[in-house]
């Protein structure tokens, strides 16, 4: 089980909310579409690694996309914050209900101590 990737010199691991900037071609046009969430599973190895973000969407529905990391259409990937989690997976995330859903204790960085210093 992997709890770690590292994708274009960004380190994400299980539990941090991400931003996905993904490129979708509509007919002739092509746009940048965001998905935020959180990152709840890493799975496989090497050039079949994939991960799994979920958000709460309208109407507090979750929604779940799958992304492969070699993905062409993928042009950046930035962490909003940092999660605190003892687990590989966070699947239990989708039992839960309302804010609870998305909500993860956000991990002590040194980069967040020197803001405030």
């Amino acid at each position: 089980m992997s709890q770690y990737l590292t994708y274009q010199d960004t380190n994400l691991s299980v539990g941090d909310t991400i931003a996905v900037s993904q490129e979708i071609q509509e007919g002739s046009k092509k746009r940048v579409q965001v998905f935020e969430g959180i990152l709840i599973a890493i799975q496989n190895r090497e050039t079949n690694k994939t991960f799994t973000v979920r958000k709460i969407g309208a109407g507090g529905i979750g929604v779940e996309k799958i992304f492969p990391v070699n993905m062409p259409t993928i042009k950046k990937i930035t962490v909003k914050r940092r999660g605190a989690v003892r687990r590989a997976k966070l699947y239990y995330l989708r039992d839960k209900i309302g804010r609870s859903a998305s909500r993860i204790k956000e991990k002590n960085t040194l980069e967040k101590a020197e803001k405030k210093a």
